[in-house]
C-alpha cells in the first residue's frame, strides 16, 4: 500500500460547487485538512455553466459563475484544503474508516466523508441547447430571469417547477410561452390554475422544442415540432428555460445511503447527517426545493460543522 493510500484523512469531500467548497473552507479553518475530489469535468458544479450571478450576497455588481467558484476554491486552499480534479469511481462508506477509490484505482481513506455531488438538470438534447447554455438557455428562472426584462421567452415543461418558472418570469418578461408535449399539465391543480390565469403566459400544447437558434451567440428563436402531426413552426424568443426535472447525482452511493422518495439523499432533520455514521451530505444532492448557490453554500457550512462535532465525539 502506498503512503497516500495508507494515510487516514479527517474528512474527504466528494464534489465541489458552492456546497463542496464551502464545506472545504469551514473544515480547513477547523484544521481538518480536507481533501476535495472536485471532478475532472464537473469541478465547480453547475455555476461553471452560468454567466452573470447577481443574487449571491457580497457582490453588488454581480459576478461570473466560474469566477465565484474559483474564488471559493482559492479561499478553501488558502486555509489548507487540498483540491484534486479527480473522479471518484467507488465509495466504501460503512465502518469507522471510509474508502474513496478514484478512477484508476488509487484509494484514499478518511474518518468522515461529505457528499456534495450535486444534481444534473435534465436537458432537451436538441441542436443549439448545449452551445447556448448560459447565453439564453437556462434551467433556473430565479437565477437568470432578471436578464430577460421585456423579452419573449419559452419555458419547457408541464410540472410544478415549470409553472413556478413561468410565473416567476412574468415579473420580467414581456411574454412567456409554456411548451408542453401533452394537452394537459402534470402540475398540481392550484399551480396550473395560477399559471393559466396569468395573462402573460400562453400555453403551446402538444408541442416540443426541436431546435434552438442563435444570432451573435445568443438565443434568437426556436423551432417547435408538433406531437400530433402538425407542421413545424418558428417562434422568435430570446430565452429558453428548461424545466423538465433534474436528477441528484447519487450513483456512487444510492445502494448504501438512504434516499428520499424524490431520489435525494435523506438527512436527519436540519442536519447533514445521513443514515451512515460519519457520512454527511450537502447541497443540491439533498435539496429538491431551493437549489440556489447560497442555499447550497449554507448546506456546506452545516455539513462542515456536523463533521467537526462528529470527529470531536469520536
Amino acid at each position: 500500500m502506498s503512503e497516500v493510500e495508507n494515510q487516514i484523512h479527517d474528512v474527504i469531500i466528494v464534489g465541489s460547487g458552492p456546497a463542496g467548497y464551502t464545506a472545504a473552507i469551514y473544515t480547513a479553518r477547523a484544521d481538518l485538512k480536507p481533501l476535495v475530489f472536485a471532478g475532472s469535468v464537473t469541478a465547480g458544479g453547475e455555476l461553471m455553466n452560468t454567466t452573470e450571478v447577481e443574487n449571491f450576497p457580497g457582490f453588488p455588481e454581480g459576478i461570473q459563475g466560474p469566477e465565484l467558484m474559483m474564488n471559493m476554491q482559492a479561499q478553501a486552499e488558502r486555509f489548507g484544503a487540498q483540491v484534486q480534479y479527480e473522479d471518484v469511481a467507488e465509495l466504501e462508506l460503512t465502518g469507522d474508516i471510509k474508502t474513496v477509490t478514484l478512477i484508476g484505482g488509487l484509494q484514499y481513506k478518511a474518518k468522515s466523508v461529505i457528499l456534495a455531488t450535486g444534481s444534473a438538470y435534465r436537458t432537451l438534447g436538441v441542436p443549439g441547447e448545449q452551445e447556448l447554455t448560459g447565453h439564453g438557455v437556462s434551467s433556473c428562472a430565479t437565477c437568470d430571469g432578471f436578464f430577460f426584462r421585456d423579452q419573449d421567452v419559452v419555458v419547457v415543461g408541464g410540472g410544478d417547477t415549470a409553472m413556478e418558472e413561468a410565473m416567476f418570469l412574468t415579473k420580467f418578461a414581456n411574454k412567456v410561452y409554456v411548451v408542453h408535449r401533452r394537452e394537459e399539465l402534470r402540475a398540481s391543480k392550484i399551480m396550473a390554475e395560477r399559471a393559466m390565469a396569468n395573462e402573460k403566459i400562453e400555453f403551446l400544447w402538444n408541442t416540443a422544442v426541436k431546435e434552438i437558434h442563435q444570432e451573435n451567440d445568443k438565443v434568437s428563436g426556436v423551432t417547435l415540432s408538433s406531437t400530433v402531426g402538425e407542421a413545424d413552426r418558428k417562434l422568435d424568443v430570446t430565452g429558453v428555460f428548461v424545466a423538465i426535472g433534474f436528477d441528484p447525482r447519487t450513483e456512487l452511493f444510492k445502494d448504501v445511503v438512504d434516499l428520499t422518495a424524490d431520489g435525494n439523499v435523506a438527512v436527519l432533520g436540519r442536519t447533514s447527517k445521513t443514515n451512515i455514521p460519519g457520512v454527511f451530505a450537502a447541497g443540491d444532492v439533498l435539496d429538491p426545493t431551493y437549489r440556489q448557490a447560497i442555499s447550497a453554500a449554507g448546506s456546506g457550512c452545516v455539513a462542515a460543522i456536523d463533521v467537526e462535532h462528529y470527529l470531536a465525539e469520536h
